[in-house]
């Protein structure tokens, strides 16, 4: 009897859920839960809009989404955007 035929059957692999990665201890894992928690309560004080923000904190906008993204921000979602309504031009 060969090793193929005593193996388990093959197929799809079962997807694994991803695990939150728990900050780094020490230093740099203490600066980036401040970072992290600081940017959450400014974004609640400014209702999350986070061009208000980043202003607030005085950062790009953009670095401001990078921080969201890579420190895993409980960020609300962003408020509705104001403008000219739907985008489109009225017929005349």
């Amino acid at each position: 009897m060969s090793v193929l035929s005593r193996s388990a059957p093959v197929g799809p692999p079962t997807p694994v859920p991803p695990t939150p990665v728990p900050p780094a201890p020490g230093y740099h894992g203490a600066v980036s839960e401040f970072k992290r928690r600081l940017i959450e309560a400014t974004l609640h004080q400014v209702q999350g809009n986070r061009t208000h923000a980043a202003r607030a904190l005085g950062l790009q906008r953009t670095y401001l989404l990078r921080l969201i993204r890579d420190l895993g921000v409980a960020a609300p979602p962003p408020p509705p955007r104001r403008g000219r309504g739907n985008g489109a031009t009225p017929l005349r």
